[in-house]
């Protein structure tokens, strides 16, 4: 039946997609790995609080053809998904505050033995089938306690090798960082002393040691302050010995201006890492490049045990390869060929595993959300094996994303998703252009992935478009356009969203009266920041920003990103607290204050939504408050929506509900719309 095409203005279209909708496909699947031949990973739960749990794929041989669309015709996995773990268990580290590789597993006596962290005690427990899980790890009563990332099971020593992060005062950047082995007998859960530290704490950060196949080699990353780990970070190697000691740590590859992302053993013993030398993260072998292009095989390593690449039996290597966007390809290391798994998935998040022939991944398109997707490198064929994508509506009221480029204030390229508003029974009367939101992606150091996101649904199929921009610092595209950021940030990223938004007004596209920005952590930052610096914007949506940089690069922060501006904005100010490395720097303290929002609250004229969790540690309510306290008095509608028991970035359902109905009531009072049965939002003056 042909569906009756309405005429409605635009914000005023019905959907099915409903916050709820949004909300409880939010997030996706991540750290995939083997226990023996089976897939496990960890997944969110949106309306179980927000935690994560570990889900199995327990092999069947029974299955059943998929679709074409999925998997080129191949079949679709037998078996069943299980999750591992009831509520309460939440499989996530803090290590970071970002966290990590949070699990591992093995096949012990034909049974799966994991070892995961949970999240609200950040112990590292023994888990096995049939049983409870055992903490094997202490808790600390010093700071942020005692915090693990990155576990590997050595069986033949009784122990688990993880990163190990360890709070010596209250301070978020009285921490020490070293690599540690935990007994698996669980003689450690109350006794700290029984952790056997296997390097020094001389490095700041450092990832999990990847063991050469024969045993006697460890390799792992490191960095320091200010570095971040896309700046510049070391390859180190060790021997290990018999009695899983390492010997002295050499560097073999990195410096302060060279960041390898991964490292990893190929099966005869050579060292394979992903190295930016060439301006682009490609694929070494013990030095030599394996594959060399102008795309990326690496990305900025926020979590350790991000995986791009992983070595297969046979010599072979996986990878999440791509300029921009990335696929999921086998590299055959002596020709340096690639051929690129078939299938709709135009994304692969940077999660790898692999079992004998077998590669599991994370991929999504603009039509399907993230699923674990499974590469059989004998014969090519790719299925879906976990969180299988199923259209909870008509997928016609997906949005249809366009790729396009920009001209930005210096003729230098933006790259942005635009995705105009969008839904099969209803279009817009006249020629009147559709109301536009700019989403900056967080960060900064990231960027926007080309997938299906709900959220950005809900408003193009009530008829308002988004563009995404990955302006300059953004990842995917090389590290020059990445350093476009240095010392830039809160000029580049304004300049180039303002610069997107103005030429989609320009060419028709969006109605230059009905533009807004929305943006998350340091997006939050170049939404308030845009919208006390120009005058694009007729209101705008920052959700747990950065807004004064001062106090947050003084102790505000957590310890990884506690020197991040440093290369985002230059050398800071003072602290006043007697700290000499900051007071030697202090050359241009001015540009603190001239690119913090909160410095500039009585600029802001727009009305805008605000939008914190209360147990954020990286971006604390305090910006939040301190922002919205030099803005007494000037009389500018807003609303400031803070959530209990919510860190940085939301992750319940019930709060990202209200978060995008308020969301759409904002944009619907300014921009004199209609969105049927939204709450109104409050704007207080």
């Amino acid at each position: 039946m042909r569906q009756t095409v309405r005429t409605l203005a635009y914000g005023s279209w019905p959907s099915p997609i409903d916050a709820a909708l949004a909300a409880t496909h939010d997030g996706h699947p991540e750290y995939v790995g083997f226990v023996g031949d089976e897939a496990w990973w960890t997944e969110p739960r949106p309306t179980e609080g927000g935690r994560r749990t570990l889900v199995r794929r327990r092999n069947e041989e029974a299955g059943r053809e998929a679709p074409p669309w999925k998997g080129g015709g191949g079949r679709r996995a037998g078996g069943r998904e299980e999750s591992v773990l009831p509520a309460p268990w939440n499989v996530r580290s803090r290590v970071v505050e970002y966290g990590g590789q949070p699990w591992a597993g093995a096949v012990v006596d034909g049974r799966p033995l994991v070892v995961f962290v949970n999240f609200a005690d950040q112990r590292l427990y023994r888990y096995e089938e049939g049983g409870e899980p055992r903490p094997i790890t202490p808790v600390s009563p010093v700071g942020g306690g005692l915090r693990w990332a990155e576990p590997q099971l050595r069986l033949e020593l009784g122990e688990v090798w993880c990163v190990l992060e360890e709070f010596t005062g209250d301070g978020p950047t009285d921490v020490r960082r070293v690599l540690a082995a935990v007994p698996l007998d669980g003689s450690a859960a109350g006794d700290r002393d029984a952790v056997r530290e296997l390097t020094d704490d001389r490095h700041r950060f450092v990832t999990g040691p990847r063991i050469s196949p024969d045993g006697r080699r460890a390799a792992w990353l490191v960095w320091d302050h200010p570095r971040m780990p896309w700046d510049g970070t070391e390859l180190l190697v060790a021997d290990v010995g018999a009695d899983g000691t390492l010997g002295g740590p050499r560097t073999v590859a990195g410096g302060p201006e060279e960041s390898i992302a991964q490292v990893d053993w190929s099966q005869d013993g050579r060292l394979l890492y992903a190295s930016d030398r060439s301006g682009w993260w490609n694929l070494y072998r013990d030095g030599e490049p394996l594959c060399p292009r102008e795309e990326e095989f690496g990305g900025p390593l926020w979590k350790p045990g991000l995986r791009w690449f992983a070595p297969l039996a046979d010599g072979l290597v996986a990878v999440v390869h791509g300029r921009g966007s990335t696929a999921l390809g086998v590299l055959d290391p002596e020709t340096g060929e690639i051929v690129d798994a078939a299938g709709p998935w135009t994304e692969f998040e940077p999660t790898l595993a692999v079992y004998g022939e077998r590669v599991v991944a994370v991929g999504a398109s603009p039509r399907s959300a993230h699923e674990v997707v499974e590469l059989d490198t004998c014969t090519g064929r790719t299925r879906v094996i976990g969180a299988e994508h199923d259209d909870a509506v008509d997928p016609a009221y997906y949005p249809e994303p366009q790729i396009r480029t920009f001209t930005g204030p210096a003729g230098h390229d933006i790259h942005a998703h635009i995705y105009p508003p969008h839904n099969p029974g209803c279009v817009a009367p006249g020629d009147t252009p559709p109301p536009y939101v700019v989403w900056a992606h967080g960060g900064p150091t990231g960027r926007a992935p080309l997938v299906l996101d709900l959220a950005i649904a809900y408003f193009t199929s009530r008829g308002i478009g988004v563009a995404e921009v990955n302006y300059g610092g953004s990842t995917g595209y090389g590290r020059a356009y990445r350093n476009r950021l240095r010392e830039q940030w809160g000029v580049v990223d304004v300049e180039d969203c303002a610069a997107v938004a103005l030429a989609l007004a320009d060419e028709g596209t969006a109605d230059r009266d009905r533009l807004a920005i929305r943006g998350g952590s340091a997006g939050g930052w170049t939404a308030a920041a845009s919208l006390t610096t120009t005058d694009v914007y007729a209101c705008g949506t920052i959700l747990y920003p950065i807004l004064d940089l001062a106090g947050w690069g003084d102790g505000e922060t957590h310890d990884l990103e506690s020197r991040y501006l440093e290369t985002l904005v230059g050398p800071p100010p003072p602290s006043g607290r007697g700290d000499p490395h900051l007071a030697s720097l202090a050359e241009v303290p001015a540009r603190y204050a001239e690119r913090s929002p909160a410095a500039h609250a009585d600029r802001l004229t727009v009305p805008f939504l605000l939008l914190q969790g209360l147990d954020d540690v990286i971006c604390p309510p305090t910006q939040c408050e301190r922002f919205l306290a030099r803005l007494e008095g000037r009389r500018v509608p807003h609303a400031y929506i803070a959530f209990e028991g919510e860190g940085h970035g939301f992750r319940r359902a019930e709060t990202m509900i209200r978060v995008l109905e308020a969301e759409l009531s904002l944009y619907a009072q300014v921009f004199g719309l209609n969105p049927p049965g939204i709450p109104t939002l409050e704007l207080a003056k």
